[in-house]
């Protein structure tokens, strides 16, 4: 039996882009475990590392360490394919899509701050789609709303405060 030796090229860049992601992983995880005061609502802080890895290398760069991240720990916490990783993964998506089109929005006008606010949103909703479709087929899942749109915007705010102070000590 003859063994191939496969030798992958990597870059700087792809040991920073691994570095980075390890780290959205490590955040998420530390997230589950501390208990909520509500169900569901999380403050999302391993989206400060998407939208970092968004403004230094790019949309598809940050669209794989938020999937990787959904993948991740959802098999390292044991949840993955549960209702908690559909939701996880529909939010990631959700925000994902969001980020897509509000990257092109003026910068003027729309900083990291902003964008972690849309994609603040854009997770919610994703999630509460998944809840009404899936989870809960009941229109009173919209009585949720107000509590997760504020919930959205209070976390959407810090993180994005975070990581704009982390693009300014970057540059």
């Amino acid at each position: 039996m003859t063994r191939s030796i496969i030798n992958i090229q990597t870059t700087i860049e792809d040991l920073h882009v691994a570095k980075l992601t390890a780290l959205a992983i490590g955040l998420h995880i530390l997230e589950a475990v501390v208990p909520s005061p509500l169900p569901g609502v999380k403050p999302g802080i391993a989206n400060i590392v998407t939208l970092f890895v968004l403004y230094e290398y790019g949309f598809m760069t940050a669209a794989w360490v938020s999937i990787l991240r959904v993948f991740a720990s959802s098999l390292l916490l044991g949840q993955f394919l549960s209702p908690t990783f559909v939701l996880s993964l529909s939010g990631a998506v959700f925000s994902l899509a969001a980020l897509f089109f509000a990257r092109h929005l003026p910068k003027k006008y729309f900083s990291a701050i902003t964008l972690s606010i849309c994609t603040a949103f854009a997770h919610i909703a994703g999630q509460l789609i998944i809840v009404r479709l899936w989870l809960i087929p009941h229109t009173g899942v919209i009585y949720l709303i107000p509590i997760f749109a504020l919930a959205a915007l209070i976390f959407g705010l810090i993180n994005g405060l975070i990581t704009a102070k982390l693009l300014q000590q970057n540059a």
